[in-house]
């Protein structure tokens, strides 16, 4: 993949403790505590875009913590597809807490 056809995805965006002005992308609503980056690739993964850890990156606004980032293909606008991104993990994390019944 050529550079211009990726966007980074950063843990940061989807992160619940974090405001809009410490780097959060998505709505509230969306937004997860801790999100990890293996997460993200999962959602990624889940829903069929190529993607490529970078394990050892750091976020601009924190550069010490070294969180990874997630490079995916880009399809749409950034903003579209960090939303898509936001809503998936959400819905792995609302069904990873969800008790399972027995039958």
């Amino acid at each position: 993949m050529k550079q211009q056809e990726k966007v980074i995805i950063w843990p940061a965006y989807f992160d619940s403790a974090r405001s809009r002005s410490e780097g959060r992308k998505v709505h509230k609503s969306f937004a997860v505590p801790s999100p990890r980056i293996s997460e993200i690739k999962e959602a990624a993964d889940n829903l069929g875009l190529p993607n490529e850890v970078v394990a050892d990156a750091g976020y601009s606004k924190t550069p010490w913590v070294k969180a990874g980032m997630l490079l995916v293909k880009k399809k749409g606008s950034k903003n579209q597809l960090v939303n898509t991104l936001a809503k998936q993990l959400a819905r792995m994390r609302s069904a990873s807490s969800t008790p399972k019944q027995s039958v």
